[in-house]
């Protein structure tokens, strides 16, 4: 998250501010001063560890981290203030200052991770005391904001407590939560802007509120802007609010946002902002490689977002993005053991770069063991842990199969338990076998996306069922009986893609998929100087396996060429001639494994060319 240091009077003991780095700490832990450590939204840290947690237990049952996690929400629970406010920079440093700078301290940011992570952990075990922490913490937070006269109209600077209400009420029905969450998305953006006058009513003169998505009310919204994080959570929590209250101009704007997001300011990889100067999104069709931000955390808001617009519509774009930013930029913000993570997801490294170049020092050629701002890690983790949520959403008399995912489904409809058993072998195959396994017969629906990428598909099974095509699903309907089994083959057959002609980045340049896998060129595999190497998109493709990190990846084999650099290349300029070039086979592999095999140059879009 981008820092922006504010002090707020004498009367407190700024925290130590570091900018994704590790903090100095005094050796003799003993004498660490009496005050607050860390990031002003550092208490969001435990919340999304205990998200991931809550989702892992339901999985993965284990005593000792469900004991260690109780523990952790014991010494929370007990830094909560009797009247239920719960932030513990302010407890510290004085609550005379509480809700006075909401654009930038993320106080409602904290509780908006914390109402997450608690209804999580309630609904995976059964234990509440988090929960409840959660909702003295709303009643609190309602009890000062909102649109009566005597309460204050201020709303979060970085959001997320507008999703995270939502779903506090419908974990318990308590309608102000959702009244709540409205409210901060309708007083969004309004004028006199309310963060004007957070600070002894001085104006802020030239404040840039397309940053915080505050510069107009969000149903004038139109383009995706500001940062990327925080937009991914406004719409989210927009969307939310649009399909519980039905409120069609929230959903338009919602539409239009998207629009703006996938179809002018996303890269191939799923990511999305593309400047560092802010986290942000720059204008239409910007999509710097070497320079791209591309976030870990927004690609998953966005998933965040694509989910919830499923809920309202069943239109396979949504789930086509969803699948794009899961397989590439957020597999790609974790190393495959595990252990270390990419705050940033560029699609082109030059290694020198990133260290001589300040402009990209942002851009890390391998991944780090663990940030001063760790908002990346443990959002993945929840977002990973909680996957099934993703593949599989329903309605009243249909279940929808969005993220082709192996698993056991179950549903209830009309009394009885409908159970899918789901064998699944993508993203490397676009082979799916779903079998009915329901003690009895059921009547439903079972809908089926029919991925993007994907020109040819078969299914095997569906005869016995009334079927149609419905906004990219394959929908079929009638009388399930135990034992049904469909076997669904969506051909996927690696392709090479090119951008729209206004990515000026990528004129000329094409970049590999197979499926929703985008695929990279990496100098272990291919030498130094990609940028020498143009591939030939009339060539065949060929597979083969490669051994990365342990685990064996498809590989993309194809013929491209490499310019042979003439006897008096060291002049900077010459005159024009003829490029002289070799043959090269040109190995890709999956765009997430990169950076597996130590610090080397990466590239995703590569030039093109067809030989002579």
């Amino acid at each position: 998250m981008f820092n922006e240091k504010k002090k707020l009077g004498k009367a407190f003991k700024e925290p130590v501010y570091t900018f994704r780095g590790f903090e100095a700490l005094p050796e003799d832990m003993e004498h660490l001063e009496d005050r607050f450590y860390g990031f002003v939204f550092q208490d969001s840290d435990f919340s999304k560890w205990i998200e991931a947690v809550a989702y892992s237990l339901v999985n993965h049952p284990d005593e000792k981290l469900e004991e260690i996690a109780d523990g952790a929400i014991d010494i929370v629970c007990a830094a909560q203030l009797e009247n239920g406010y719960l932030d513990t920079y302010y407890i510290i440093n004085g609550m005379d200052k509480s809700f006075s700078n909401l654009k930038d301290h993320h106080e409602l940011y904290c509780f908006g991770h914390l109402a997450e992570g608690a209804v999580a952990y309630y609904q995976a075990t059964g234990k509440d005391k988090l929960l409840k922490a959660a909702m003295r913490f709303a009643d609190y937070i309602d009890s000062v904001f909102g649109p009566e006269k005597e309460k204050s109209k201020g709303y979060p600077g970085h959001e997320i407590a507008e999703m995270a209400l939502v779903r506090l009420y419908e974990a318990t029905g308590e309608e102000r939560y959702l009244e709540l969450g409205r409210f901060f998305i309708n007083e969004r953006g309004r004028q006199p802007y309310y963060w004007d006058c957070e600070t002894e009513g001085k104006k802020q003169e030239g404040e840039r509120y397309q940053y915080h998505q505050a510069h107009r009310p969000v149903r004038e919204q139109d383009e995706a802007v500001g940062h990327a994080v925080r937009a991914m959570y406004l719409y989210s929590g927009m969307a939310d609010v649009a399909r519980l209250t039905g409120d069609g101009t929230l959903l338009d704007s919602c539409k239009r946002l998207w629009n703006s997001t996938v179809w002018e300011k996303m890269y191939i990889t799923g990511g999305v902002g593309g400047t560092s100067i802010g986290e942000a999104f720059s204008f239409p069709f910007d999509l710097p490689n070497d320079l791209a931000y591309a976030e870990t955390c927004a690609s998953i808001g966005l998933i965040f977002f694509a989910r919830r617009m499923l809920e309202m519509e069943a239109d396979s774009q949504y789930a086509d993005v969803m699948e794009q930013a899961l397989y590439n930029t957020v597999l790609s913000g974790m190393a495959l053991d595990g252990k270390s993570f990419f705050y940033v997801n560029p699609l082109e490294v030059l290694p020198e770069a990133c260290h001589l170049d300040e402009r990209k020092q942002h851009v890390k050629p391998v991944r780090q063991k663990w940030f001063g701002c760790a908002c990346c890690p443990p959002n993945l983790a929840r977002l990973v842990s909680s996957i099934p949520s993703y593949a599989y959403t329903e309605t009243e008399d249909s279940l929808y199969m969005h993220l082709h995912m192996a698993g056991i489904i179950t549903k209830e409809i009309d009394g009885r338990t409908a159970v899918f058993q789901v064998q699944s072998q993508f993203p490397w195959s676009g082979k799916v076998t779903v079998t009915y396994a329901g003690e009895g017969p059921v009547r439903m629906k079972l809908a089926v996306r029919i991925p993007g990428w994907c020109r040819n598909w078969n299914v095997q099974g569906s005869e016995r069922y009334c079927c149609s095509e419905e906004k990219g699903y394959y929908v079929m309907e009638g009388s399930w009986q135990p034992g049904d089994q469909l076997d669904l083959d969506f051909i996927m057959e690696p392709r090479f893609y090119q951008a729209d002609d206004r990515v000026r980045e990528n004129i000329g340049k094409i970049a590999a998929l197979k499926g929703p896998v985008v695929y990279c060129a990496e100098e272990a595999d291919n030498g130094k100087e990609l940028h020498l190497i143009r591939l030939n998109p009339k060539a065949d493709i060929k597979e083969s396996k490669a051994q990365i990190g342990g685990k064996y990846f498809p590989v993309l084999n194809i013929d491209g060429y490499r310019k042979v650099c003439s006897p008096d290349a060291g002049n900077l300029y010459h005159e024009y001639r003829e490029d002289q070039e070799k043959e090269t086979e040109v190995k890709l592999i999956p765009y997430y494994a990169w950076a597996n095999r130590g610090e080397n140059e990466m590239m995703v879009w590569m030039r093109q060319g067809i030989p002579k």
